[in-house]
């Protein structure tokens, strides 16, 4: 990128999985091109290659790009190596750096089973994430472990965000007293859902 940013300050962590034979594109390029493109409604690599050919005049403005716009062969390619963990963590960093969390924003916690995400031999995907109301804008999720449930996720989601001064809600399955104290000590408010049985 040619400008310096905080876009590069989280996401330059990101190891590249890819070896040096053949390496045409450079991967903050292809992680912010595919950042824009997903936030903008892009929901297939097809989509998000399309997406950089169709602005490709801005992200020149902006962007090294020594080769071009990736096919959409190597976002997938690139995704499909990445480790969503570190991702997932430049992410959060990043997001919770632009957004305007104003003292009292809601967010809300939830969890959620990704559609079409489940197949022969293989459970569907269960996210919790954080939605912060007034941004209008996820401020992160992490997968719900497949031999656990959202109480074991909420903690961690709580963990990679700053939220002082923030009203968290929860549904049912997040009355813990554990959950709870962990948002008071967090500086936050809560709101915990509960249920007649």
């Amino acid at each position: 990128m040619k400008k310096s940013g905080s876009f590069i300050q989280y996401f330059s962590e990101i190891e590249d999985p890819r070896s040096e034979i053949n390496k045409k594109h450079l991967l903050l390029d292809v992680l912010f091109i595919t950042v824009c493109a997903v936030l903008c409604g892009a929901n297939s690599w097809d989509e998000i290659s399309d997406f950089g050919e169709a602005r490709i005049d801005w992200f020149k403005g902006i962007l090294d790009l020594p080769n071009g716009i990736p096919s959409h062969d190597t976002f997938r390619d690139i995704f499909l190596f990445l480790d969503p963990q570190k991702f997932n963590e430049a992410f959060v960093g990043w997001i919770s750096n632009i957004a305007n969390l104003f003292p009292g924003e809601i967010i809300s916690i939830d969890g959620k089973t990704s559609r079409r995400s489940h197949g022969k031999n293989k459970k569907p995907l269960n996210l919790v994430s954080a939605w912060a109301n007034n941004n209008s804008l996820v401020l992160g999720q992490i997968k719900v472990d497949e031999k656990s449930n959202e109480i074991t996720a909420i903690p961690e989601i709580l963990k990679a965000l700053n939220v002082k001064g923030c009203l968290i809600t929860i549904d049912a399955m997040g009355c813990q007293k554990e959950i709870a104290k962990q948002i008071i000590d967090n500086g936050a408010e809560y709101v915990l859902s509960l249920k007649g049985n």
